[in-house]
């Protein structure tokens, strides 16, 4: 799955233009993130077509684009299960660039794990997620 990363002027309305232009060509956003640094709005979107999303969002010149490869992870949903995956790449000194919550039902919770570009296979073998 791709992760799209797009970094805009920390201005207000900045995620509703993204949504807006995302939802007006029918692309739904399965997971987000959004934080701000150094004056931008940083936001990392997973969505069921990557490649909508950056045709849609390249037309908005005030975004920056950066489309990358992630892991999806399913974990048991229960205390300590983060923990374990993370300490697995931590001990094989495998840093990430980003990790959240896709989804969550029963007793299953989905991660999306981005390691870094050099250490994305060697992460994937680790987690067993071929």
């Amino acid at each position: 799955m791709k992760e799209i990363t797009i970094i805009s002027k920390n201005d207000v309305g900045a995620l509703a233009m993204v949504a807006e232009a995302l939802g007006n060509f029918g692309v739904n956003i399965e997971a987000i993130s959004a934080y701000e640094k150094d004056d931008k709005a940083i936001f990392r979107v997973l969505t069921a077509d990557a490649t909508t999303t950056m045709k849609v969002l390249g037309r908005i010149p005030e975004l920056r684009l950066i489309e990358s490869d992630v892991i999806l992870v399913r974990l048991n949903n229960r205390p300590g299960e983060l923990g374990k995956i993370t300490r697995k790449l931590a001990n094989k000194e495998i840093n990430l660039e980003s990790l959240y919550i896709v989804s969550k039902k029963d007793n299953e919770t989905e991660v999306a794990v981005r390691p870094s570009k050099a250490d994305f296979e060697k992460a994937r073998l680790i987690l067993n997620i071929k």
